[in-house]
């Protein structure tokens, strides 16, 4: 059960960090800010905030 926790914990920090990047809010260490995957976090950032909610909501 602590390890379900945990791994939601972790995805939310993931989704807060990509979509940060995304909408340019944090550089991304090391790259410049026009990288095709960069472009990408826009909406494959939010997706793990959503995934951790909803699994936290289940557990």
């Amino acid at each position: 059960m602590i390890a379900a926790y945990i791994d939601e914990i972790i995805m939310f920090c993931a989704g807060l960090w990509m979509t940060s990047v995304g909408f340019g809010y944090l550089p991304l260490p090391g790259h410049s800010a026009n990288r095709p995957l960069v472009r990408h976090f826009k909406w494959m950032g939010p997706l793990p905030l959503v995934i951790a909610i909803v699994l936290a909501a289940a557990s």
